[in-house]
């Protein structure tokens, strides 16, 4: 099972660089049929998820930190080399985890947006357990965000915009405290309320959209921190004189490192997060100009692809 991401949808209108030509697909999960020589830690028939990381250079500043995310010369699936939109898809051994008992196929493809969640909420973030968050955007990011923010112990505020009804109601099964409808009533007045007039702690953007990043900047108390979870369409402003004003610390993410990938699985091995909640549609692979239609109205959470029969 692959997983339709947003930068899928970027990809497909020309608004992320990929390396054609090129198969996308970057959250995957599936068994091992084949394995090459030299290959000692997994064996065909073993149920595997994968960081889509291919390639990386080993001798970057950015690899020689650890930064693996950033480097130089990272060759990643679905963008540089054939990802997993199709029936087989070629990977490395070092980039392959186990998928823990009990998690199907399909609850594991969704690891990556995952592990994604739990390097840029739970590990570039710092959450006390008495923070309020406000998760801005219920789409697949901000649904696990809202869920990494809760199993670090805080009070979350997910707020959505119009058409998010069902995501919003997803929100509050996966455990967000609070919900709104941006579209409906004030994001500030309800944070004002929650915080009795500070702001919140924390502020997660998650959804790729200029009036979020402003919201997120107005919602969030003196001294807080906003972390830049979605990616946008092209450049959008930032008051950052609010931000100089307000002593924050923005963190910006992008991508996965492999410190995440164990802490995420164990998370979803033991139940601390659900993604099945998030798997709004499951289509062949033969029907995925459906699934990407469907999925750039807004009208799913994560559509999955599989082969067809």
């Amino acid at each position: 099972f692959t997983g339709i991401c947003g930068t899928d949808i970027h990809i497909l209108h020309g608004e992320y660089k990929v390396y054609p030509p090129v198969v996308t697909g970057h959250e995957f999960a599936g068994q091992v049929v084949e394995v090459g020589r030299g290959v000692t830690r997994f064996k065909p028939g073993d149920r595997v998820t994968c960081i889509p990381f291919f390639r990386v250079c080993g001798k970057c500043p950015f690899c020689r930190h650890g930064e693996i995310n950033l480097c130089l010369d990272r060759k990643s699936a679905g963008t540089h080399v054939n990802g997993a939109f199709a029936r087989y898809v070629l990977m490395t051994e070092s980039s392959m985890y186990s998928i823990p008992q009990g998690v199907s196929y399909e609850e594991a493809a969704l690891s990556e947006p995952l592990a994604f969640n739990v390097w840029g909420v739970l590990m570039k973030t710092r959450i006390l357990p008495q923070d309020t968050v406000l998760v801005s955007g219920p789409g697949t990011i901000g649904l696990l965000a809202t869920q990494c923010a809760k199993a670090a112990g805080a009070t979350v505020i997910t707020a959505g915009t119009v058409g998010d009804d069902h995501r919003l109601g997803v929100a509050k099964e996966v455990g967000a405290d609070l919900t709104v409808d941006v579209s409906r009533e004030s994001l500030l007045r309800a944070v004002m309320d929650v915080t009795k007039g500070c702001g919140v702690d924390i502020a997660i953007e998650c959804s790729g959209a200029a009036p979020s990043v402003a919201q997120c900047v107005d919602a969030v108390r003196k001294g807080g921190q906003i972390t830049q979870m979605g990616l946008f369409s092209s450049a959008v402003p930032v008051d950052l004189n609010k931000v100089a004003l307000k002593e924050l610390t923005v963190h910006g993410i992008f991508a996965t490192r492999p410190v995440s990938w164990d802490r995420a699985l164990e998370m979803l091995g033991k139940g601390d997060v659900r993604t099945k909640p998030l798997i709004s549609s499951k289509l062949p692979l033969s029907q995925w100009e459906t699934a990407f239609n469907s999925f750039g109205k807004g009208k799913e959470i994560k559509i999955l692809l599989y082969p067809d029969e």
